[in-house]
């Protein structure tokens, strides 16, 4: 699979997520075996609560915070795999219920995203279970290489 073109949007206040480190991970799932996207270049947006409920009521109408919201490229368009929006708030607000720091949360956000772009669906019980498993056998393959989001101080 050729270099996917990997586009890395948004800032939060304060906070802005290490370019190179979100190519990273792309990269690094590209090859991962186990689950593939569809070819083509990739979005990462990462949001605050204001601009993440938009998204969900204008696409989802659903006015409610959320953490990960994927929208996938268009079927046949091989330009463009899709983009996937993580809200920074949501995360602040969930890490600390899991024994996350800020970057894990995060990370698990873009698996999450990049799992639904490879075709998981998380909308009733038994695909959210092996969604679950998926995201935790993800995880561990970033891990296994160190593989990890860095987030800096936005200027």
């Amino acid at each position: 699979m050729p270099v996917r073109k990997t586009e890395v949007a948004g800032e939060y206040p304060g906070i802005r997520a290490c370019k190179k480190s979100v190519k990273k991970i792309f990269a690094r799932l590209d090859k991962f075996e186990r689950w593939k996207i569809p070819p083509g270049d990739l979005s990462a947006a990462f949001l605050d609560d204001a601009a993440m409920v938009k998204l969900h009521a204008d696409f989802l109408n659903d006015p409610t915070p959320t953490d990960v919201i994927t929208f996938p490229g268009e079927a046949g368009d091989p330009t463009f795999a899709g983009e996937i929006c993580v809200c920074v708030d949501q995360a602040l607000r969930e890490a600390p219920k899991h024994g996350n720091t800020l970057e894990e949360e995060l990370l698990l956000y873009l698996v999450h995203g990049w799992l639904h772009l490879a075709g998981h669906d998380d909308l009733s019980d038994a695909p959210r279970a092996a969604m679950r498993v998926a995201e935790q056998e993800t995880l561990a393959y970033l891990a296994g290489d160190g593989t990890r989001l860095v987030l800096r101080k936005a200027r």
